[in-house]
């Protein structure tokens, strides 16, 4: 098991906390919003900050020609579906229950890792991904009967876990020399170009200028999602086991089932009290140094 720096320990925590409130924060963006426009002008507007960064940083823009194929293949996988799907889902279901959907991720990273990357799990890793996919079941407890009545939003949840979880393993292994802000400026850059093309091709004729909620939650995406958490998952991704990164961060979809419960009065239950108890053991079962071998 991977023990984590100090530097990626307040990466994974600003990560958690920045990711976990977005929940909400989208799903107040999409109810009386296109949910298509609205990731494209969220990533048009984040854009300029991960570029600022960049300069700041002193991070080069150049991919070489080479690399662009491979490029593209992340892009696709780690960001271009995901957003499509999970955007449509957060429109369809609650905040809480599509965060959770979109954290089984681990749970399919952990499967396509050992089924067709030959990753080992250790013991420990396994029993963590056994907690994690234990809360998400105790989590949607409540939500059965309505997932029923909503396949789609469902499914598109699911489709963007399984292949979110495919980036990422593709990403751990990935060829490219590129520094992560530079793999997360350039996808974010393809995927704004083909989101924006998507709002056009199906939402021109619902477009018109955001309201007071769907504007703060645009610039929310814009300058934290897109500007910070992107960029620190690709760096993450890059220098940690995929198991490791991944549940790492399941905390995510607890505090967006209770920032949820919050502020648009979503119910909370037992189970979702039970799934905290859980994912805390999956996070542990993951950043708890591992015993020494003796000598």
């Amino acid at each position: 098991m991977h023990a984590l720096s100090r530097q990626q320990l307040v990466v994974v925590v600003l990560l958690t906390v920045i990711w976990g409130i977005n929940w909400p924060v989208m799903k107040l963006g999409v109810t009386a919003y296109p949910p298509l426009t609205f990731r494209a002008l969220s990533m048009w507007l984040g854009l300029p900050v991960l570029a600022a960064g960049m300069v700041l940083l002193k991070v080069p823009f150049r991919i070489p020609r080479r690399d662009w194929r491979e490029l593209l293949w992340l892009t696709a996988t780690n960001m271009l579906v995901w957003h499509v799907c999970i955007i449509l889902a957060v429109r369809s279901l609650s905040s809480g229950r599509a965060a959770i959907l979109g954290y089984t991720m681990p749970i399919f990273s952990a499967v396509i890792g050992a089924l067709f990357f030959a990753t080992p799990l250790a013991r420990r890793a396994w029993l963590g991904v056994s907690a994690a996919a234990l809360g998400v079941v105790l989590l949607l407890w409540h939500e059965l009967t309505h997932l029923a009545g909503r396949p789609w939003g469902v499914l598109l949840a699911l489709l963007a876990a399984a292949c979110w979880a495919l980036g990422t393993q593709s990403l751990r292994r990935t060829r490219l020399l590129a520094a992560a802000l530079t793999i997360s400026f350039w996808m974010t850059v393809i995927t704004a170009l083909l989101m924006a093309a998507l709002a056009a091709l199906f939402e021109s004729d619902q477009w018109r200028w955001p309201d007071r909620t769907a504007t703060g939650a645009i610039l929310f995406n814009a300058i934290l999602i897109f500007g910070f958490a992107h960029a620190a998952w690709t760096y993450l991704a890059k220098g940690l086991p995929p198991v490791a990164s991944t549940l790492s961060v399941m905390m995510i979809p607890v505090l967006g089932v209770f920032s949820g419960a919050l502020w648009l009065g979503e119910a909370v239950h037992w189970q979702d009290w039970t799934a905290v108890v859980l994912m805390m053991a999956a996070i542990a079962s993951v950043l708890w140094p591992a015993r020494r071998a003796g000598r």
